[in-house]
């Protein structure tokens, strides 16, 4: 039997999903007529006047990609609870990074200059006149995000193409890119914040309403859990049913996916634009729930899904990592569950998180380049007109860059989707250390800084690709997640160079005095 029952045929499906891309559209060209006289603070940062509520469903609808709503129910309903962890651990490392960074780094961020990208913020923060780090920055993130946004192309194309068979990846993929492209460029940081916030509800929605309706309409089979299927490879398929029967290195790696969230650019540049830190409380009590309650919704998906498609007559044994198709389970459940045009706009949530991600990457990026190597190294008096068209071609660069990057077939488009796995790492070793020094640590120095990004970035990489034992690296030996030591030796490097290093100016020590002043905004 099929797993995938229903196919998009009726006009209301489509109709669904016009209506929503032509609002994300929309938002887009109101805030390009909104922006005729815009700043660059306006374009990358939204000129730091957004609420409480659009920066939290915005930071969390950035953060969470496709992933939240195929990858995650897939594998779990797979194997059972235990491949929740890493969930869970991006679940604690959100609420860490509201709870320890949102409102410092507003408040430092303005205090450093009114910084607007992360690089500037780490370079002003230390009164720096020297560009390595922002070079360096900003280079990583060019490439990074780049990859990332290719990554998004792909996972926007397979679920049009899964939705709507008759469209060719290549036309989905088109007009998956067209859509992003079209309201980032034309509306900036604002945009995407709006845009992100209407999916973010979108999302959250999609994933309670789906297992509540399941749960109370459905007969479920609840030996599905206990039955241990057999894959095409013999691989075993056991629903484990307790979160503590994973393995010390699953768990350790699971939470380790935390501690991304402390360098993550696009994610904490939303703390830099909150209109007020006083507003942070809020916004993260929002945040939390939303991740709380999404994580826990997919996990109950999971759980459903696993005895639907058992009651339903499928042999498991056929479906499960065969071919994929258990990433499919949100799309079966509301297919079945809903009448054509809800299921669409419930369907529309699966877009809805790989645009959110990509929009954010793509702003990003742009930033960085403009501000962080255009203005400062390029031209120096660039206009603010000037530089806003600067962002917007560099946006339209990266797009085309990532458009043909993600159209790669074989070998060379799977290298680059396992890079995309592991740049969360990088960027958590390189960068996160660095901010979370800056913000409480005034002994800090900017050489402590620079030392962490680069060892917390290479030893990253040496644990992922480095062969050191029969051709096996350190992340296949010791089933460890990379982030984890890179991290940790990242830190250690940042301490040592700063302790070496001779003390801060008064100057930049001043600058720390400053933003831990409560009254800074507030």
């Amino acid at each position: 039997m099929k797993f995938l029952t229903k196919e998009i045929d009726s006009e209301m499906d489509i109709l669904a999903f016009a209506m929503y891309f032509l609002a994300m559209i929309a938002i887009g060209i109101v805030f390009f007529f909104k922006s005729k006289s815009a700043t660059e603070k306006d374009y990358f940062l939204g000129g730091r006047s957004m609420g409480p509520w659009v920066t939290a469903m915005s930071a969390q609808a950035s953060d969470m990609s496709a992933w939240l709503l195929m990858g995650l129910p897939g594998s779990i309903l797979a194997f059972g609870f235990g491949q929740a962890w890493i969930g869970i651990g991006l679940a604690i490392g959100t609420a860490a990074n509201w709870i320890l960074v949102a409102k410092r780094l507003r408040k430092f961020s303005k205090a450093s200059g009114d910084a607007i990208t992360l690089p500037q913020y780490l370079s002003n923060r230390f009164l720096s006149k020297d560009h390595t780090l922002s070079v360096i920055c900003a280079v990583v993130f060019l490439v990074c995000f780049t990859i990332y946004v290719a990554s998004a192309f792909v996972a926007g194309s397979d679920v049009f193409t899964t939705l709507i068979p008759e469209l060719s990846k290549s036309t989905a993929m088109i007009i998956f890119a067209i859509i992003v492209v079209l309201y980032t460029f034309l509306g900036g940081f604002k945009a995407v914040c709006w845009t992100d916030f209407f999916q973010g509800l979108l999302m959250l929605g999609a994933l309670l309403i789906v297992p509540i309706v399941v749960g109370f309409t459905r007969q479920l089979e609840p030996s599905a859990l206990t039955t241990i299927y057999q894959g095409p490879n013999g691989e075993q398929f056991q629903f484990v049913a307790n979160f503590f029967s994973a393995s010390w290195k699953d768990i350790l790696s699971g939470l380790g996916w935390g501690l991304g969230y402390f360098g993550m650019p696009h994610i904490i540049v939303r703390f830099m634009a909150i209109e007020k830190p006083s507003m942070v409380k809020k916004s993260a009590t929002v945040a939390i729930i939303w991740v709380v309650l999404s994580l826990a919704a997919t996990i109950v998906i999971a759980y459903l899904g696993r005895m639907f498609v058992y009651s339903n007559g499928t042999d498991l044994s056929e479906v499960l990592l065969a071919n994929g198709q258990q990433s499919l389970i949100f799309v079966e459940l509301a297919r079945d569950v809903f009448p054509a045009f809800i299921a669409g706009l419930l369907l529309a949530a699966i877009i809805a998180a790989s645009m959110s991600t990509a929009d954010s990457q793509l702003l990003v990026a742009a930033s960085s380049f403009a501000s962080d190597l255009y203005k400062p190294i390029i031209r120096k008096n660039a206009s603010n007109k000037e530089m806003l068209w600067v962002s917007r071609l560099v946006v339209l660069a990266i797009a085309v860059i990532a458009y043909f990057v993600a159209s790669s077939e074989g070998d060379a488009a799977q290298a680059i989707m396992d890079l995309v796995s592991n740049a969360w790492g990088i960027f958590g070793a390189a960068f996160g250390p660095a901010v979370l020094f800056s913000l409480f640590w005034k002994r800090f120095t900017y050489k402590g800084a620079v030392a962490g990004i680069v060892v917390g970035a290479v030893v990253d990489m040496v644990w992922l690709w480095l062969p050191v034992a029969g051709g096996a690296t350190l992340t296949a030996i010791t089933g460890i997640y990379e982030i984890i030591p890179g991290f940790i030796l990242g830190a250690v490097a940042a301490v040592a160079v700063t302790l070496i290093d001779k003390k801060p100016s008064a100057e930049v020590e001043a600058i720390f005095e400053n933003a831990t002043n409560n009254s800074i905004d507030d």
